[in-house]
């Protein structure tokens, strides 16, 4: 993990910036995460490039979620909330941990993805290409 220089802590009247921040990432990574899904059955779509940029900027996007939770938390801690800031706070945090299970997934996914690559493929041969697509057919029941 990278080192954790001090962040620039945000005032509460950024709380709607946060917000759309925190939002706007789950959205997308949720939009990346069924787009990943539909690739599972067929990972020599990808190229190695395509899934190491998945992996680097998704690790990148986990390894900040800290600062996030780390603000929400001084927030809470330190200014002098109405109940709607509350509301939003404790919805923000849900929302960040809906994103590192989403994160995490994603990672998964990718890692899965690296075995299967059209790199992947093409350096096989073709024997066992072979052997692989015959195995991979299901037999009736």
């Amino acid at each position: 993990m990278k080192s954790k220089s001090e962040p620039n802590w945000q005032p509460i009247r950024n709380l709607p910036l946060i917000a759309k921040l925190i939002d706007g990432q789950l959205t997308e990574a949720k939009r990346q995460y069924t787009t990943l899904l539909e690739a599972r059955p067929k990972p020599y779509v990808l190229d190695d490039y395509m899934v190491q940029r998945v992996i680097r900027a998704y690790t990148e996007q986990l390894e900040f979620l800290w600062v996030y939770e780390k603000q929400l938390t001084k927030w809470k801690k330190e200014e002098r909330l109405t109940s709607s800031q509350q509301s939003e706070i404790s919805r923000l945090q849900k929302q960040l941990e809906h994103s590192r299970k989403i994160l995490t997934d994603i990672l998964t996914l990718a890692e899965e993805f690296k075995k299967g690559t059209i790199e992947k493929v093409m350096a096989k041969s073709d024997l066992k290409l072979g052997i692989e697509f015959l195995r991979s057919i299901k037999k009736p029941d």
